[in-house]
């Protein structure tokens, strides 16, 4: 897409300014823009290799082929379990920075407190 036809378009509806779509993830600027926040994972490529690549000895500075070991086939499992859990250390150390940090009690009528003065319909 280019940048004009990737931007979330402002309107005005029903009393309150809306997104005409999501492409920002609800996150602009750092800072939650009313929509859903959106999060994208991505993973970087296993770093082992059935074929090994060539390399250079390290000793003599000649070519030398690579060494094959046996590497993960399928980290897409342990993927989404990280990702939850740094997600949700991302998300408690925000929460923590914003609201307090002494008790869940005291962060829990922090937030309410701040949504009610935002305006915003909490559950």
């Amino acid at each position: 897409m280019s940048g004009s036809q990737f931007q979330d378009r402002i309107r005005y509806r029903d009393n309150r300014f809306v997104r005409e779509s999501n492409n920002a993830g609800g996150i602009e600027g750092g800072i939650s823009n009313g929509e859903p926040i959106v999060c994208r994972v991505y993973q970087k490529p296993l770093p082992t290799l059935g074929a090994p690549l060539q390399t250079v000895d390290i000793a003599t500075h000649r070519l030398a082929s690579g060494i094959s070991e046996r590497s993960d086939i399928c980290a897409v499992p342990r993927l989404g379990i990280v990702s939850e859990a740094m997600l949700a250390i991302v998300i408690a150390t925000a929460m923590t920075d914003k609201f307090g940090s002494d008790s869940l009690k005291e962060m829990r009528r922090n937030y309410l407190a701040y949504t009610k003065e935002a305006g915003c319909v909490t559950g």
